[in-house]
């Protein structure tokens, strides 16, 4: 468990103003970083230690409960200085979020308060032998005393070789209904530490080098109920997790291409040569060279545009009232159903913001959660309750959907023209000034922006809602 001692960050204003002289210090020394693949220790410590790290902890929990929009202008400011950083986190705050959506009261209690002492989550989510990306291997199996164990593998662990906390992604494999838990999957929360947890430091990727994404073996590891929290309770409802965890992604593209820009900009200024036909004694005051600015600009201004209309679509589609214990949550309907022996396939508590927004049903347990959650929770018929693409939760995916292709295309096409705009002198390895492109290009693989496009059309053409699956 970290020893960092976290300050409290109270206000908007105060997580940005940390956040850009984190930043500054950051950008010190990150190409140097990516080039020999200096892990960022120190860096997240510090990161750790500044409380931005616990800026989404609802107030109730002692947290100063920024919206998502907040969040996402932090983790930009980030990612112009340093993408590996700005991704690090990413999970962290996914995590927490699936914990405000569907942890029980005594799970909110246990890791908000561990967070804002410095803790750090990293996820343990995507597996390498999978046939898709949405396909979970790793077992959660029931064992004698009521305990369960985890056995798998996981790659892209983002953050793992900096987390007190891992949230892994696991498939319940309880045929017989031992556990009383409805099938599906299930995120356990356990210490990075815990006795059958192997993290192996074996991420080799073009781009985001730093980002400790490597593998986590799961060997046998014990876990007990308390430490689960059932995914789909999140992610299948209409409670934007999606869309949160996906601003964020944006965001760390957009940065990469406010950071390639300033890049450019500077090594035009300082150290670029004019073409000889351009007539000008400054690579600065050739008017193509100008031109090519302006349209690249353009691609950045709008991404960040976009980014923070999309954020404000979150947190229209998370608000409502203040979070605060007494609401009952998934996990304690999940609980509930577990000690009736009721099968529970989706419940949701309140959301991004406290709002108690999930209306899912699948036409089997409908009425056990109606009794346990309220007729807030009420839905009849199969699939998901909503108004369409119209749906406040709709729009805010949509929103992000869009965010994500402006961004992807400003950071690849931004980053690229850095060579451009600067010469062949700015192509030496020694100053490594392809690390920007090198960032940009993987880390907007991480979801195909293709299928972004589907989704935005369907919904001009046909009014559908897309899909609720985590990564929209």
């Amino acid at each position: 468990m970290t020893t960092v001692t976290a300050e409290r960050i109270t206000s908007a204003d105060r997580a940005r103003r940390v956040a850009a002289e984190l930043a500054a210090e950051f950008a010190v020394g990150a190409a140097e970083r990516d080039r020999l693949r200096q892990l960022p220790h120190r860096e997240i410590e510090r990161l750790a230690a500044s409380g931005l790290l616990a800026v989404t902890v609802p107030a109730f929990y002692g947290g100063a409960d920024l919206p998502a929009s907040e969040l996402a202008e932090v983790v930009r400011i980030l990612a112009v200085a340093d993408p590996n950083i700005a991704q690090i986190p990413h999970s962290h705050f996914v995590y927490l979020n699936l914990l405000r959506l569907a942890g029980s009261e005594a799970q909110r209690r246990r890791w908000f308060a561990q967070v804002l002492d410095g803790a750090r989550i990293a996820n343990a989510q995507s597996e390498r032998t999978s046939a898709t990306v949405a396909e979970v291997r790793t077992t959660l199996r029931p064992v004698d005393g009521g305990r369960f164990r985890i056995d798998g593998d996981k790659f892209y662990c983002t953050g793992s070789l900096f987390a007190d906390l891992l949230a892994v992604l696991v498939r319940l494999d309880d045929p017989d209904g031992h556990s009383g838990l409805a099938p599906g999957e299930y995120v356990a929360y356990l210490p990075a530490e815990s006795p059958g947890v192997r993290i192996v430091d074996d991420w080799n990727g073009l781009g985001q080098r730093t980002t400790g994404s490597g593998t986590v073996h799961f060997d046998g590891v014990l876990v007990d109920f308390g430490q689960l929290v059932e995914r789909s309770g999140a992610v299948r409802a209409p409670t934007a997790y999606g869309s949160y965890a996906q601003l964020l992604h944006a965001a760390i593209d957009t940065g990469i291409a406010r950071g390639a820009l300033d890049a450019a900009a500077d090594f035009v200024r300082t150290r670029g040569r004019p073409w000889f036909e351009a007539g000008v004694e400054r690579a600065a005051d050739d008017p193509l060279v100008i031109q090519r600015f302006g349209e690249l600009s353009v691609l950045v201004t709008t991404a960040e545009a976009t980014l923070a209309a999309a954020g404000l679509a979150v947190d229209a589609a998370t608000a409502g009232p203040v979070l605060t214990g007494a609401r009952p949550s998934a996990g304690a309907a999940i609980a509930g159903a577990a000690s009736t022996g009721l099968a529970v396939d989706g419940a949701i508590s309140g959301g991004s913001s406290g709002r108690a927004d999930g209306r899912r049903c699948d036409g089997t347990g409908t009425g056990a959660l109606r009794g346990q959650l309220g007729e807030d929770h009420a839905c009849t018929g199969g699939g998901v309750v909503g108004e369409g693409a119209d749906d406040p939760v709709a729009r805010a995916s949509l929103a992000v959907a869009t965010a994500k292709i402006v961004a992807d295309r400003a950071a690849t096409e931004v980053s690229g023209a850095l060579f451009e705009v600067s010469g062949t002198r700015s192509a030496a390895v020694d100053l490594n000034l392809d690390h920007f492109w090198r960032n940009a290009r993987t880390h907007t693989l991480h979801d195909p922006v293709r299928w972004k496009y589907q989704h935005l059309g369907r919904a001009i053409l046909h009014g559908t809602a897309p899909p609720l699956h985590g990564v929209i």
